[in-house]
């Protein structure tokens, strides 16, 4: 059964700007809840007080900040790691595709610096890998549906001493600092010990600062 509070946290999670205006302590509860009282009465089918949306944005506000402390508070010890000149392919998944994608990892150098990452989903694969290798791969792809291609793309990792995956919140708050910087994230991989975020090459620089300042405690 809904209620208000589910409501306004559905809400407010649609929006990053505000989930980061909120983790922030910059957003005036008085003014949203006007904004979000017509929304929530129309969920819940019944008049809903100004009052009581304040009070639910306040109770998940001070979750939203406790969640935005977690990745400075968590002691884990960090490091980038960038590399560029990275493309990205996206085609339709095949079973005939998925037979062969393994050739994919003997024609690149991993030890060397190399980039690969093959992504599948439900219906898509996803092939990111360095610049250098993207004629083979368009060749290697030929037969295949291609749905997107993007090149001039550049992949900074996080690298954790320790497992950062039993850390809650730590991807969000990575990712949800370049979202508030409207950087835009074209791939998110992770391990264990390691989170890589590839964005375009005119965002690296801005991007490196912000998980910079994200891992040095810095907002």
């Amino acid at each position: 059964m809904e209620t208000i509070s589910s409501v306004v946290k559905g809400l407010i999670e649609r929006n990053p700007f505000l989930l980061e205006a909120m983790a922030r302590g910059i957003l005036s509860y008085g003014n949203l809840a006007s904004e979000l009282a017509p929304q929530v009465a129309s969920r819940l089918e019944k008049p809903v007080k100004e009052s009581a949306v304040v009070m639910a944005l306040r109770r998940y506000g001070e979750e939203v900040a406790r969640l935005a402390k977690l990745g400075t508070e968590s002691g884990i010890s960090c490091q980038i790691v960038m590399k560029t000149n990275i493309c990205d392919f996206n085609v339709v998944k095949r079973s005939e595709l998925l037979d062969r994608l393994q050739d994919l990892y003997s024609i690149v150098h991993l030890g060397r610096g190399d980039f690969l990452n093959i992504s599948i989903g439900n219906d898509e694969i996803s092939i990111v890998i360095s610049d250098k290798y993207a004629d083979q791969v368009a060749q290697f792809l030929a037969e295949e549906t291609l749905l997107g291609h993007k090149t001039g793309l550049v992949s900074l990792t996080l690298l954790f001493e320790d497992g950062f995956i039993e850390t809650p919140g730590m991807v969000y708050q990575a990712v949800r600092r370049l979202a508030w910087e409207r950087i835009n994230v074209y791939e998110i991989v992770s391990t264990m010990t390691e989170l890589t975020v590839v964005v375009d090459c005119d965002d690296s620089l801005k991007g490196y600062e912000v998980l910079q300042a994200f891992i040095s405690g810095r907002e």
